[in-house]
């Protein structure tokens, strides 16, 4: 494990609409200089289909009343919706001393090391980012880096209906397997897993973590 090297303000977000969470993070990452200390958002959204930069809108075969929303991460499409953790690492990698790829394993490691406190065997994929249990995809990916500080993040399925999931081509990637923890005899509480996530997320980046309130002024940031 790697050595304590800073502070990460840790915020639960709660249950929230897409769009003002991710204005709120582009604010954040706009404003923030080599002071400011690094923090890591937990939220679960409302159903939404989020088309990535590099995303064909043909991979949404059918959206019917999900909201689909271009964005600016890198990937395809993906969907969020209730049981569902979103985490959103708001890092400098400068100061971390990561690389975007390893920053990304790390990402994955951390989801692949939750879900060993449960005995599920997960693996990554060459070529395709994301965490996969026997084929199925169970943890995804969605970055952006800009002058070398991250947002969006990662969507990790706990218990969630993954009927959406049949709308898209998950990630781009035609009849994608998509599995929640719930269904691998894992826990359906999302508050069982997240201090987990935190855990391995704190070890993978070697940071500190220190939890504050959710943003004051979220509800005003679309």
């Amino acid at each position: 494990m790697d050595a304590v090297t800073a502070t990460c303000i840790v915020r639960e977000l709660g249950r929230q609409p897409y769009e003002p969470v991710w204005r709120a993070m582009q604010r954040f990452t706009d404003a923030r200089t080599e002071a400011t200390a690094d923090e890591l958002w937990l939220v679960e959204h409302d159903p939404v289909f989020t088309l990535g930069q590099a995303g064909k809108p043909e991979h949404v075969l059918a959206a019917g009343d999900i909201p689909v929303i271009n964005v600016d991460r890198g990937g395809q499409v993906t969907y969020h919706g209730p049981g569902q953790i979103v985490a959103y690492p708001l890092f400098d990698l400068k100061r971390l001393k990561v690389g975007v790829r390893e920053y990304v394993c790390k990402i994955e490691q951390a989801m692949i090391d939750t879900l060993a406190e449960w005995n599920v065997h997960a693996e990554r994929k060459d070529g395709a980012p994301g965490v996969y249990v026997a084929g199925a995809k169970i943890g995804a990916l969605g970055i952006r880096v800009r002058r070398g500080y991250t947002f969006h993040g990662l969507a990790f399925n706990i218990a969630m209906d993954l009927e959406p999931f049949h709308r898209i081509n998950p990630c781009g990637y035609q009849g994608l397997q998509v599995v929640s923890l719930a269904d691998l005899g894992g826990p359906t509480g999302m508050d069982q897993v997240k201090p987990v996530l935190l855990t391995h997320m704190a070890e993978q980046f070697g940071l500190s973590l220190q939890r504050e309130a959710a943003l004051p002024d979220l509800s005003r940031a679309a």
